[in-house]
């Protein structure tokens, strides 16, 4: 299985709360700093090219989570999800700034528009879905042209500012990468006219493909050209069926009246268009998972956002994520339960086959012994020859 180019690998840091077990508290692991901070020196070393870290009420603030892990990593990037209509595109900026430098260059920021409007009314957000897509768009304006230098005045139905400067330049030239994810007409609007990289979960290989030939004309009208990312969990074993049994396992205990309870949640209160897309894909029924070939639907029976995984060995699993590569993806964002075990899980088995070479940090020869290469047993091995 030969590429030009090997995909880029992110990896997830879980400010909400961490576990092995879907839908229970057993096994669960607290959103503690500590932890967090395990998870992004693993990546770190392990060679992922990056984090994302999410937003919402429920998540501990990716912003400053990420200001506190920056100095405990080297080469790490973070790409940390912002919500516009919670800030000023000058304040965002400052911040953006700011953490670019403080991490040489390392800050990605990924523009989420909301799609509960029952939470983002607690946040003092009331605003329709297309008009949150509206506001994000003036919010960009005015935002990428600050931190590209310029000195901004602006006038728009949601975002007015006069004589806007940001005075301490971003490490990144014209400005940190923009990140966008949208399923409906009003956010790939957004995304075509503002965005870098377009986001999208994982769904099965003939819709994404659509959606993004969607992405690239909306773009294409605008005189741009995007570059794709894919949002999808890993369940990667040594066996297609240790790998499935690991997926079973992972909603083993989990009661048929959460997922009722989680379904019922995303009908009634999310207006995401993206949302619904990944609730149609199992309709709630567990025996209806697989939606298709090795990609499973079992974490969106009780999570909303991304829902789906990649079930396999690692050859499958890298053959499903070149499908999805040929689409134009270049930058997949993973995730496991648990998310330190299986970061390394990943790496280990999953990064040979796609080729990702990526050397750990403060790489070292190890000393001969049970996993030295001219170990005890290759020794003797020669010897007797």
């Amino acid at each position: 299985m030969t590429q030009t180019k090997p995909l880029d690998l992110f990896w997830f840091v879980p400010v909400s709360g961490d576990g092995s077990l879907l839908g229970t508290t057993e096994g669960h692991r607290p959103a503690e700093f500590s932890y967090l901070k395990q998870i992004a020196q693993a990546a770190d070393r392990l060679g992922y090219t990056g984090v994302l870290i999410p937003t919402g009420k429920n998540c501990d603030d990716p912003w400053i989570t990420a200001a506190a892990l920056i100095p405990h990593t080297e080469r790490l990037r973070f790409l940390l999800a912002l919500r516009p209509a919670t800030v000023s595109p000058t304040y965002a900026a400052r911040q953006a700034a700011a953490l670019d430098r403080i991490s040489h260059g390392r800050f990605l920021v990924n523009i989420v528009a909301g799609g509960n409007p029952k939470e983002l009314a607690g946040d003092g957000i009331h605003l329709s879905h297309d008009e949150r897509y509206d506001h994000a768009a003036e919010f960009l304006e005015v935002y990428s042209r600050l931190l590209a230098g310029e000195t901004v005045d602006f006038e728009g139905d949601h975002v007015r500012v006069t004589g806007a400067r940001q005075e301490f330049p971003p490490v990144q030239t014209p400005r940190p990468p923009i990140w966008f994810g949208g399923s409906s007409d009003a956010g790939i609007a957004v995304a075509a006219d503002h965005a870098d990289t377009y986001l999208t979960w994982a769904e099965p290989l003939d819709e994404v493909r659509a959606k993004i030939e969607t992405v690239q004309r909306a773009a294409a009208a605008q005189g741009r050209t995007l570059t794709y990312g894919l949002r999808v969990h890993l369940i990667v074993r040594e066996t297609d069926a240790e790998a499935w049994g690991a997926a079973e396992r992972l909603i083993s205990k989990l009661p048929d009246a959460a997922i009722e309870a989680a379904q019922k949640k995303f009908r009634e209160e999310s207006d995401s268009v993206g949302q619904r897309r990944m609730s149609v894909l199992h309709g709630g029924r567990r025996d209806a998972l697989e939606i298709a070939p090795n990609l499973w639907a079992g974490v969106g029976l009780v999570r909303g956002g991304a829902g789906t995984a990649l079930v396999g060995s690692p050859e499958t699993v890298a053959r499903r994520l070149r499908e999805y590569q040929a689409l134009g993806i270049s930058t997949i964002i993973a995730s496991g339960y648990p998310h330190l075990e299986e970061a390394y899980t990943v790496a280990e088995l999953l990064f040979p086959a796609l080729g990702i070479t990526r050397a750990p940090l403060g790489a070292h020869g190890t000393q001969v012994g049970e996993f030295g290469v001219s170990g005890t047993g290759l020794r003797l091995a020669a010897a007797a020859s």
